[in-house]
């Protein structure tokens, strides 16, 4: 253990160039050792401050913005504790992952990787996808019974990779899925085999399933930087297809410091005007797997792309019309919702003030209206890590919630083309995990032997590194058994 003299001390007392926000854990970044963390506000910003025994101090930009991650606690809303537990409490978080009984919130979204294989070799991929395992359509198909045991009414499964799509039983799984009644079943996919496959997408249009789209930028460079190669027209080739069978399309940005965040307002913009798209998610990069080299002291992070946004929009957009997920963490997530119609741009904030019914700690006074209970549900189901853009769900949701300030009509399906969804997910890595916001994570990925593992624990923790490993060596013995004499 390295020791260091105590520094001589000042001669007159001096104030510290920071305020210590407040103390959590979190990981070294070299050996992922548990360890205290300070949070501390320096210059409007946030950063995480840690030191590990072995590799010494370390610190990384949590939020560009200061008073923006400060406030966010008034909408940290009670969690929806999980029907039950896969793990018991034994090291504490984030050791126990499956989930413990610590856990503080229910599962909203979960994920099944169903392989490891991509199709590409992106430069920037936080699961770190290549050669290793592919499950069997029996072994999603008993993952899904244990999502039911629970969750009880699980409202949303994505399926990942990898890169789903080039699994032969993608489409099976999707079925079984379906047939379980989970109302909400998305494939998370680059678009390549969309773009190209001409009997994949007659499938895609009978099973219906929500597209949720690589869709990093709309310059050839920004492909080239974060993918590898120039993906543009196979992009653009796939949402022309999705749009003709009329398929719902969630488009997904990676957004990296140098590279596209000049593009976030163009993307917004674009997504509206899109007859496939029903949303946007921008997801800072997370600095897990594989990705570029990087300053943890200036990574993107949830302000720099809402700012993004703000200024390269000219005025379609304001500050006031994002605000954070209360299911989650609230610092982990902003969304914002807006009614199109042609010319027409109108953020749901600008209707009601959504801010102050999703405020749960303030407790402001709201207008006292018979339907106010009826608008809270909905505006909590909008603002929630299970709103998928384009359900009749969230279109109804969407309705109540504007009321007749903006009439949707009763045909959910045509009114849901008057929806579009911005959201802006800001996932952790080691040098911005942090214990509080992982226990209520809502995002979780549901592992072959049951557990759910909150996302960014299992990217940052080396829970993704266990569960290949063992699939790995179960592949080994399969093959092994097969081949013996």
């Amino acid at each position: 253990m390295t020791t260091h003299s105590r520094p001589t001390p000042p001669s007159v007392r001096q104030d510290a160039d920071f305020i210590f926000h407040e103390l959590t854990r979190s990981i070294c970044p070299v050996c992922k050792l548990v360890i205290d963390a300070q949070v501390i506000l320096r210059n409007n910003k946030v950063y995480m401050r840690k030191r590990c025994p072995e590799h010494g101090w370390s610190e990384g930009l949590m939020s560009a913005d200061a008073e923006m991650y400060v406030t966010a606690a008034a909408f940290n809303k009670p969690g929806t504790m999980p029907l039950r537990y896969s793990t018991d409490l034994k090291d504490g978080c984030p050791l126990d992952c499956g989930l413990c009984p610590e856990h503080k919130q229910h599962t909203c979204l979960a994920l099944i990787e169903v392989n490891s294989g991509c199709n590409l070799n992106c430069p920037v991929c936080f699961a770190d996808a290549g050669q290793g395992f592919s499950l069997t359509l029996e072994e999603v198909e008993r993952m899904l019974d244990r999502l039911l045991e629970l969750e009880g009414e699980p409202e949303v499964v994505q399926f990942s990779g990898g890169e789903p799509t080039i699994h032969p039983q993608i489409l099976d799984m999707v079925r079984a899925a379906k047939a379980r009644g989970i109302p909400n079943v998305m494939i998370n996919t680059n678009g390549i085999r969309i773009a190209r496959d001409e009997r994949f997408l007659a499938e895609l249009e009978e099973l219906r399933p929500t597209i949720y789209l690589q869709f990093d930028g709309l310059e050839r460079e920004t492909y080239r930087k974060i993918r590898g190669e120039d993906l543009l027209d196979v992009k653009l080739r796939c949402l022309e297809r999705l749009a003709r069978i009329d398929l719902d399309v969630a488009l997904v940005a990676a957004i990296e410091r140098g590279i596209n965040e000049h593009e976030v307002g163009a993307l917004v913009e674009f997504g509206i005007n899109h007859p496939a798209a029903r949303g946007i998610v921008f997801q800072p990069v997370t600095h897990t797997g594989r990705h570029l080299p990087f300053n943890p002291l200036e990574r993107m992070t949830i302000p720099d792309v809402l700012h993004g946004i703000v200024q390269q929009t000219g005025g379609l957009f304001r500050r006031e019309d994002f605000v954070p997920v209360p299911c989650c963490f609230p610092t982990c997530q902003v969304n914002t919702y807006v009614y199109v119609d042609g010319s027409q741009v109108i953020p749901l904030p600008r209707v009601l003030p959504v801010d102050r019914y999703l405020d749960y700690i303030t407790n402001r006074t709201l207008p006292k209206v018979p339907s106010l209970p009826d608008i809270q549900r909905a505006l909590e189901g909008l603002w929630s890590a299970s709103a998928v853009a384009g359900s009749a769900k969230t279109a109804s949701q969407f309705s109540c919630a504007c009321g007749v300030s903006l009439d949707l009509g009763t045909d959910l399906s045509h009114a849901k083309k008057h929806v579009f969804q911005i959201a802006i997910k800001d996932f952790m890595d080691a040098y911005t995990f942090s214990v509080k916001q992982v226990m209520k994570c809502c995002v979780a990925v549901l592992v072959p032997d049951g557990r759910l593992i909150p996302f960014c624990a299992y990217n940052s923790v080396g829970y993704r590194e266990q569960v290949r490993a063992q699939l790995a060596r179960r592949a080994e013995e399969a093959n092994h058994d097969r081949y013996e004499p």
